[in-house]
């Protein structure tokens, strides 16, 4: 039985999609708030309510007092009677007149009825200090809320209570219903934010979804497919840089196919080469032997000089963002003239110099440089000058640019090789010395794209070949400063 398959926890599918959880989070944020203003609401309108009903059994005191002063009765009795009939119930509210613990009056006209023994015992026990109570209590299946007035008069012996209450549960039903009415509403607010925010959340996902489509078919052999964009927000800039970034993946795959088919097609020759000679040697012939060897090491350094080249063209190319910083141009082109006077016994001079510092990265742009020198002499004339300079120049736009260039006076480079000098394993075909890789022009453009440049060729006047590196820079254009022959 085999082991299962640990797969990675990137790899794995998520339990809820994108969409899903946006949705789920609008909706919990939504529901939220309608429970918190309902319940607000809610708590605000029913203490709104109880105080509303605190504040009329509280009136109904005085009420209470005036009727009973105003009637001049002569006993309890007639004063109660007095009071039930002076003081009218409102909605949902009813009255009761107890005297000695026992139910004396009610009005004719109620929502409801107070006659209950435990509510008139209650009223004796509570008024048994002559104070006006208030208080809620449930009677006569009804939770009410009650002021217990305690009633007596002058010369009669009696004691008697006026008790008002209000059905709270009716009271309480306008803001229960309105409580009620909310959460349907609330309710089918979800559902319409819900139906919404799926349609939006979708809509808002769906070049996201693309992208992981399309990101499903790329393959190595077919990284062309693009993502369509789709108006000006977050998610197209997003659809952009990933347009972006296939562009980038599919230079780079198209230029490892080009280099492993070039490399193949470079190796294969002196390949052959060698295979063939050590099959037609005559091992008994001393001198066959010495020529087959000569020529084999002669080949293998060939190979050699081809896989150090490579790696070189590799290693610039990996390592694509420049390490620019502040550099002395004119310091930087005295440098490489040093170093180049080294190769040949050619006379190199500085013909023009830019006198300004830019941020570049001077360890490239001088292998860059060096390696122009390099071909230079290799490729044009034995003896002689051979140039180097820098100025800045602007483009068609007006941009400013930073112009670096090895100018020598050979036999120059036919028209039909110009557009594709810069390609790798291109020789030339009017060379001097030994036949090189054919990569040092391929480096020499890797480095200049490596500072969002360009490398150009063009023809010496009076003969000869020009190497150009052009360069983006910030520093105004200014004209060319000779400064003479420097040997």
């Amino acid at each position: 039985m085999s082991d299962p398959i640990d797969v990675p926890a990137w790899r794995r599918s998520p339990a809820l999609s994108v969409r899903v959880r946006i949705l789920a989070a609008i909706l919990l944020v939504t529901a939220a708030g309608l429970a918190i203003a309902g319940t607000t609401a809610y708590v605000v309108q029913r203490e709104r309510t109880l105080s509303d009903i605190d504040s009329v059994l509280t009136d109904t005191v005085d009420d209470v007092r005036i009727v009973a002063a105003d009637s001049a009765a002569l006993d309890l009795r007639s004063a109660l009677r007095a009071v039930i009939a002076g003081v009218r119930p409102a909605t949902n509210e009813s009255t009761l007149a107890v005297i000695d613990g026992v139910a004396a009056f009610e009005p004719r006209a109620v929502d409801f009825r107070l006659v209950d023994d435990a509510l008139v015992q209650r009223s004796e026990a509570e008024t048994a200090s002559n104070e006006v109570v208030l208080g809620t209590v449930t009677a006569s299946g009804r939770l009410l809320r009650y002021v217990f007035v305690p009633v007596s008069v002058d010369g009669d012996p009696a004691q008697g209570t006026f008790i008002a209450a209000f059905d709270l549960d009716a009271e309480l039903k306008p803001v229960s219903d309105a409580s009620r009415t909310y959460l349907l509403v609330g309710l089918v607010t979800l559902i319409v934010v819900g139906l919404v925010g799926w349609v939006v959340a979708g809509r808002l996902l769906r070049p996201i979804r693309a992208l992981r489509e399309a990101a499903a078919r790329i393959t190595a052999s077919d990284v062309s497919e693009r993502i369509p964009v789709v108006g000006h927000d977050d998610v197209s800039a997003l659809t952009l840089t990933v347009n972006d970034m296939l562009d980038r993946l599919q230079g780079a795959l198209t230029g490892q196919r080009q280099l492993l088919d070039d490399v193949g097609h470079e190796l294969k020759t002196p390949i052959t080469i060698v295979r063939g000679h050590l099959e037609l040697m005559n091992p008994a012939s001393v001198g066959d032997v010495v020529a087959t060897r000569d020529l084999a090491i002669d080949e293998l350094d060939r190979m050699g000089g081809l896989v150090r080249d490579i790696s070189a063209l590799a290693q610039v190319e990996r390592s694509a963002l420049a390490n620019r910083r502040p550099t002395d141009i004119s310091a930087l082109v005295e440098r490489v003239r040093l170093k180049a006077a080294a190769l040949s016994a050619h006379s190199w001079v500085v013909s023009a110099t830019a006198d300004v510092v830019v941020a570049v990265d001077a360890d490239k742009l001088t292998q860059a440089l060096l390696q122009l020198a390099a071909n230079a002499v290799s490729h044009g004339a034995p003896t002689g000058v051979i140039e180097l300079g820098s100025t800045l120049t602007a483009d068609a736009a007006g941009r400013p640019r930073l112009q670096l260039w090895v100018s020598d006076h050979g036999p120059g480079i036919s028209e039909e090789l110009l557009p594709r000098v810069f390609d790798r394993f291109q020789r030339g075909t009017r060379g001097r010395g030994p036949a090189g890789s054919g990569l040092g022009l391929a480096i020499v453009a890797a480095i200049a794209e490596a500072h969002d440049g360009t490398s150009l060729v063009s023809t010496t006047p009076g003969g000869g070949a020009t190497f150009t590196i052009d360069l983006p820079t910030d520093q105004a254009p200014a004209s060319p400063d000779p400064k003479g022959i420097r040997s």
